[in-house]
């Protein structure tokens, strides 16, 4: 592939393709405990597929820094562990009942058991990281779970506030999901023994482009549907939860439209008239769009960050990806 093509989607993960095959490996080998139950949720789980995106990010940063081997693999692995960890108990505090268009773990197994496996694939992936002895990796990936865990605690604080502000909101995305990117991002860079500010780059790289996903990401429960989705539209705003484009609504709504929408949240009254009525406020007020802008300023800044390593296949593919995060539709 010559440098300076324009890469796919598909071309940027061929190029970690071998390694992204790897990962999967992995991730079905480390079910093999010997307990049956945690053999079958981690089937289950891992089969529903996912983007992969978080080791492929991975993956093409250790590249990016001169770095391929086993450790990038097994980082992939654990970084994919942890996103996977925080999806299971993710679903229990929203009681949702799909998970990517299949019935959730916590709907089949029950909430008891889906606790317990998500702190299986939690400790999981401490212990793969482990192996690599290294007490810098370890600290990372100890701190940013940390940190989701407590974007989550946040969140869940604010549940049916209708006042959040940007800001207020911002921090949460960046806790709860671009954290975890970022953190891709630096390892790749330790791995590849880049140097501390090249590492910050790699690292910061990840974190807006991770801001970048979890804004579409909130835009698209507005926006997208059920069957392109895997699971229901506006369950954020069901569950209380009040993400950037109510946030926007809510500077720029009429008095009337703004108790409106804030007796809504606050008494859960999600009537088919009502999601109606908030979904035409949301696009009266254009809100969906400034969200929009505001993930492409976010790409933009992530792909200056990496402008400082040499030019390479790799660089150009996470050049592109911010583009594919701010252009997808589930």
């Amino acid at each position: 592939m010559a440098l300076g093509s324009v890469l796919t989607a598909k071309d940027i993960f061929r190029l970690v393709e071998g390694d992204l095959l790897q990962v999967e490996e992995m991730l079905r080998a480390h079910a093999d405990t010997g307990v049956s139950l945690v053999g079958d949720i981690n089937q289950y789980v891992h089969e529903s597929g996912g983007k992969r995106l978080r080791p492929a990010i991975l993956l093409l940063a250790a590249k990016l820094c001169g770095h391929e081997g086993a450790p990038a693999v097994k980082l992939g692995v654990v970084a994919e562990l942890i996103h996977v960890a925080t999806l299971v108990h993710d679903d229990i505090i929203d009681n949702a009942s799909l998970r990517r268009g299949r019935p959730s773990v916590n709907n089949i197994w029950g909430n008891s058991i889906t606790v317990l496996m998500g702190d299986w694939l939690y400790m999981t992936s401490f212990r793969l990281a482990l192996d690599l002895k290294d007490f810098r990796i370890l600290q990372l990936l100890i701190d940013v779970t940390r940190t989701m865990v407590e974007g989550e605690l946040i969140q869940l604080d604010q549940n049916g506030r209708s006042d959040i502000s940007v800001e207020e909101q911002l921090e949460i995305c960046r806790r709860k999901t671009a954290y975890l990117f970022g953190a891709c991002g630096r390892l790749g860079g330790i791995l590849g023994n880049v140097g501390a500010e090249l590492e910050r780059k790699i690292e910061r790289y990840g974190t807006s482009l991770g801001m970048a996903f979890q804004l579409i990401d909130d835009l698209l429960d507005y926006t997208s549907s059920e069957e392109v989705l895997g699971k229901p539209v506006l369950k954020d705003l069901e569950e209380g939860r009040v993400t950037l484009p109510i946030t926007y609504l809510m500077q720029r709504a009429t008095s009337r439209e703004k108790e409106f929408v804030g007796r809504v949240i606050r008494t859960k009254n999600f009537s088919a008239e009502n999601k109606a009525r908030i979904l035409e406020l949301v696009n009266a007020y254009q809100t969906g769009e400034e969200l929009k802008q505001l993930a492409r300023r976010y790409s933009e800044e992530a792909k200056e960050c990496i402008s400082h390593f040499p030019d390479s296949v790799y660089r150009d593919a996470l050049l592109r990806i911010p583009d594919f995060v701010t252009a997808r539709e589930s």
